[in-house]
């Protein structure tokens, strides 16, 4: 019962995460989320757990190096948040409803604490 538990919350999960790989929303996060639990019952999604760790910290650790980049992800945090909250506030934008631009609020605040944890990361504050 728990490894069926588990197949079909890791597998929701992995599947609303390939969704708003291209949708507006923190696909990634959800992907990984759902190997996640996938990896507690099946090794076979270790692996792609593991890559997917890499590429974060790869990421991280190059948001911490580059000021450009981390000016760069707080300019795109900025649109994100910008449009989502544009959109709430009744400013009629193509191809955004209001379940859509909450998910733009959110993945612009996710993106915003990435960039602060790589920043503080990268000055030796967070381990």
């Amino acid at each position: 019962m728990r490894q069926a538990v588990v197949a079909v919350l890791g597998g929701l999960l992995t599947l609303a995460g390939i969704a708003l790989l291209v949708l507006p929303g923190p696909g990634f996060v959800l992907v990984a989320a759902g190997l996640a639990v996938l990896s507690t019952r099946f090794a076979w999604a270790r692996r792609p757990l593991d890559y997917a760790k890499d590429k974060a910290r790869e990421g991280i650790e190059e948001v911490a190096r580059s000021p450009w980049r981390a000016v760069g992800a707080v300019l795109c945090a900025a649109v994100l948040v910008g449009l989502g909250v544009a959109a709430l506030a009744g400013v009629d934008l193509p191809l955004v409803n209001a379940f859509s631009a909450v998910l733009l609020v959110v993945s612009g605040v996710f993106l915003l604490g990435t960039v602060g944890y790589a920043r503080l990361r990268g000055a030796g504050g967070v381990r």
